[in-house]
């Protein structure tokens, strides 16, 4: 009589597989976001905010920056919380919903509110995804 042994996949990963997927995805979502704010500008949205000009440029950093926090509060509730992935994707996306205040009452016309709340969302939009998949459910 043999024995077969299958081992099985977890969706638990290292916290070098969540800090590459991460920053991979903190990545592509900078990169999005340029295009969504260079898109706009060329639509004629403006990009300024009281008086003052956001740099296309400055989608893209702003977005990394937060997007790495993301990735080191996924890390931490890897390690702390019962259940990462949940907990996670309802931090995150609360942190989202939280992220589009400022934009509500933005002192700017009625477009370039709405157009710094879809970079939020796009950004929000490939982050979450791809580092809650390296969570454990």
């Amino acid at each position: 009589m043999t024995a077969t042994v299958n081992p099985t996949r977890t969706t638990t990963s290292t916290v070098g597989a969540l800090i590459r997927t991460g920053v991979i995805a903190a990545v592509v979502a900078s990169t999005a976001t340029m295009a969504v704010a260079a898109a706009g500008d060329l639509a004629g949205v403006s990009l300024d905010l009281s008086g003052t000009p956001i740099p296309v440029s400055g989608f893209g950093v702003l977005t990394a920056v937060f997007s790495l926090i993301g990735v080191a509060i996924a890390a931490l509730l890897a390690r702390f919380a019962r259940r990462p992935r949940h907990t996670f994707v309802r931090t995150t996306v609360a942190l989202t919903v939280l992220s589009l205040v400022p934009d509500v009452v933005a002192d700017a016309g009625a477009a370039t509110p709405a157009l710094l709340m879809l970079t939020h969302l796009v950004a929000a939009a490939i982050v979450i995804p791809a580092i809650a998949r390296r969570l454990a459910a």
